[in-house]
């Protein structure tokens, strides 16, 4: 392991599924699953004690004690700067919705390729998000049929925000947005906490979604 790997934890309940896939995932050189566990709460327990603290969490929906859902909840109150990435059967829209609208930063369904899998991890983890065509398309939709909006009219995004937006969405880190538009990473930031305040967004994923909400740019899917 080096400086540049990607501490992972995985929460499943079926014993073969979970432990070939922290066997595939610690073949790749970046990634190291360093706990696993049967349902939310033993999930909770184990992270209490890891060392190091996992940056990524693998999430079935689906578990008993602790489903998907209620554990999600919890991670995001203990564990606020943790990554979550729903890992599911279901590829439902409504299921979906509901999991984004929860604050995860990435949905993939279990017929997923590894590669696919291993590439959410290291997008969530560098970009803080990572929605497939797929899932985009379900998110979209989802919000289409939903009324309300977290948009204040008095609070409009500057050019600027709206730009610095757009380059978000299109999956580019803060050091590459700070380069692309010749601003430094501190301005950045500060337009990004900007972004989250004004959309209402709890992190990266949110302001994707708002900008999917609001067809404020054209996605390329």
């Amino acid at each position: 392991m080096n400086e540049n790997t990607i501490h992972v934890a995985i929460a499943e309940d079926q014993r073969l599924f979970r432990e070939c896939l922290v066997s595939l995932l610690n073949g790749y050189d970046n990634v190291n699953v360093n706990v696993e566990a049967a349902n939310g709460m033993e999930l909770l327990e184990k992270l209490y004690v890891a060392a190091p603290t996992p940056q990524v969490v693998l999430l079935d929906l689906t578990m008993p004690e602790m489903n998907g859902l209620d554990t999600t909840r919890q991670l995001k109150k203990l564990f606020p700067e943790m990554k979550i990435i729903i890992l599911s059967v279901h590829s439902e829209e409504r299921h979906i919705v509901h999991m984004v609208g929860e604050g995860v930063n990435g949905y993939l369904v279990k017929n997923s390729e590894l590669s696919e899998v291993v590439q959410a991890v290291q997008a969530v983890h560098e970009k803080g998000f990572y929605f497939n065509e797929s899932v985009m398309r379900a998110i979209h939709s989802g919000m289409a049929h939903k009324h309300e909006k977290s948009y204040n009219p008095n609070s409009p995004l500057t050019a600027r925000e709206k730009e610095i937006l757009e380059l978000v969405c299109q999956e580019h880190t803060t050091p590459e947005i700070a380069e692309k538009l010749f601003l430094s990473v501190r301005t950045v930031d500060g337009h990004r906490n900007n972004l989250l305040e004004k959309t209402g967004a709890r992190n990266t994923a949110g302001l994707v979604i708002y900008a999917l909400r609001h067809d404020l740019f054209k996605f390329n899917w």
